[in-house]
């Protein structure tokens, strides 16, 4: 991404990243994550994974939810970004400072 940024720079092509932790979606959801999540239970569910999931995160939430990743992806394809490029940006509610 960062190369990518440097060599599209002069064309004015902005080029950045985005890093979503745990998503609210089927990826996520479902019966083989919950199992890998919670190995101790035999049928784990969703509110089963939550607070295992919760423990990655500094900020109070187990996942986030697709419209989160969504609002970052339009705010750096909009107008109010437009000298941003090279950068990560971890929507990961804190995640990666653990």
């Amino acid at each position: 991404m960062r190369t990518l940024a440097v060599e599209l720079a002069q064309h004015s092509i902005r080029v950045n990243s985005i890093h979503p932790t745990q998503v609210n979606t089927p990826m996520l959801m479902n019966d083989m994550t919950y199992r890998m999540f919670r190995p101790d239970l035999e049928n784990p569910t969703q509110d089963d994974m939550a607070p295992i999931s919760q423990l990655m995160h500094l900020l109070p939430t187990p996942w986030v939810e697709p419209a989160d990743v969504s609002n970052a992806v339009l705010f750096l394809v909009s107008d109010e970004s437009r000298f941003i490029t090279g950068v990560t940006l971890p929507i990961d509610a804190g995640s990666m400072l653990k």
